[in-house]
């Protein structure tokens, strides 16, 4: 269902809170003050918003590098093939997304770990079980991290205090005493009426710690943004596809920038080159039809002086798989479980 065929509150609750969600007490009491209802309406209406799958959960998302290491991978699978691949690729535990794309290269993940070698041995394992090799296409630098949609407009959320290339290019890490907090972000905020004193409770810390703390990751970029984590598909934002350019490298910082800042662009990076792939300069858009999104795609290369450098669009077809980032899976604190604090109680 897209947004517009929605009742009124549940625009506000998918589009105005993806970011600067409160970090107050009571959070979904202040949300309701300021969407004109009450708090029980908004924590049921989140609740069925999990259960049909528009929300994937309230939590954050990582700046690079704040957890471990990522990496882009893809495979060249034979059709016949695809799902079989697909379960061995989706069972792997780094795995966040996996999609198919309409290029020989059919079959692209990410795959997340606490280092660069832990990731490159999960990719290991994978060429032995299947006998396929991977592009494997490390991140050198973010022009653009997931800053959430205007679902409204169907383009990332704009924001004021938005990065640029030139002053965030790499986030602070979590330190380690701060990991299981790191652990219940990743999860999600449970939907209960003061969900941060229950995080307090499971990790035997002062509610404020809590909240001091996600502020310094938002104020020096471990967490992009700190909010409501839609499932676009689910919302209509079913065509996206991935532009790959070949970019000098002397000038690829230089154009990766121009094109972070064009409007409709979603994620935007530079990687390392593979020898049977020489694109260095990716971004993303998404958007509702494929006509929309190819004009995107054209007005961007051109307003940022891309034209006639070698590139190709891969539109993707199915989702196989699609979570958040996981670098910190197993710090949770053992009373968070026992407590019964599930995320949509």
């Amino acid at each position: 269902m897209n947004l517009s065929d929605r009742p009124a509150l549940d625009q506000l609750l998918l589009n105005d809170w993806q970011r600067d969600f409160p970090l107050a007490d009571a959070p979904f009491a202040g949300i309701a003050l300021k969407c004109g209802s009450d708090e029980a309406t908004v924590l049921s209406t989140y609740r069925r918003l999990f259960k049909e799958g528009s929300v994937s959960r309230i939590g954050g998302i990582w700046g690079a590098g704040a957890g471990g290491a990522a990496m882009l991978c893809a495979l060249s699978v034979p059709a016949a093939s695809m799902q079989a691949v697909a379960e061995l690729v989706n069972a792997i535990d780094g795995v966040n997304h996996n999609y198919e794309r309409e290029h020989r290269y059919n079959m692209w993940f990410v795959i997340t770990g606490r280092d660069r070698p832990t990731v490159h041995a999960q990719v290991d394992q994978l060429e032995q079980s299947t006998g396929l090799t991977a592009l494997r296409l490390p991140m050198v630098r973010p022009y653009r991290i997931d800053l959430g949609f205007d679902l409204r407009q169907t383009r990332p959320a704009a924001h004021p205090g938005e990065a640029t290339p030139a002053t965030r290019q790499r986030a602070v890490p979590v330190v380690v005493e701060d990991e299981r907090l790191a652990a219940l972000v990743e999860e999600g905020l449970p939907l209960i009426p003061r969900p941060y004193d229950a995080w307090a409770q499971a990790l035997g810390w002062p509610a404020e710690r809590i909240r001091q703390t996600l502020n310094r990751w938002l104020t020096q970029g471990t967490l992009r943004r700190f909010g409501v984590v839609v499932r676009h598909h689910d919302l209509g934002i079913c065509a996206n596809a991935m532009t790959v350019i070949d970019a000098p490298d002397e000038l690829v910082d230089e154009l990766g920038a121009r094109l972070a800042a064009q409007d409709g662009i979603t994620l935007c990076y530079r990687r390392e080159r593979h020898r049977d792939w020489t694109y260095n300069l990716y971004f993303m858009v998404h958007g509702q039809d494929r006509d929309t999104v190819g004009a995107i795609i054209e007005r961007a290369i051109t307003q940022a002086g891309l034209t006639g450098r070698p590139r190709q669009t891969l539109f993707s077809g199915l989702r196989y798989k699609q979570t958040g980032g996981r670098y910190f899976r197993g710090q949770t604190a053992p009373s968070w479980q026992e407590a019964g604090h599930e995320q949509a109680a």
